[in-house]
């Protein structure tokens, strides 16, 4: 029995981000829903996170402070500078 359909776990993908998130919406494990994902060739959403990671870094370089570039983003402070740290390496 398959929990969803390829096309309605891209949409849940697109809407929730994170395979946990998609989980409690369907009361399964994470694991679940990322074995469902291997099924069906769908990546996960952290292949982006490289690309992501370079705007972030190319953002503070340019002069933005890690508030406005994790409002930008959609991500914590913490995370923000934890890129930044991890860029300068």
């Amino acid at each position: 029995m398959a929990l969803a359909s390829k096309s309605e776990l891209v949409r849940l993908q697109n809407t929730l981000k994170t395979d946990e998130a998609i989980a409690k919406k369907f009361r399964v494990t994470r694991q679940a829903i990322h074995q469902l994902r291997a099924k069906y060739g769908i990546a996960s959403r952290r292949a982006l996170n490289p690309a992501r990671d370079k705007k972030v870094a190319a953002m503070y370089k340019s002069g933005k402070t890690g508030i406005e570039i994790a409002k930008k983003f959609g991500l914590s402070v913490s995370q923000t500078y934890r890129i930044l740290s991890t860029k300068k390496k």
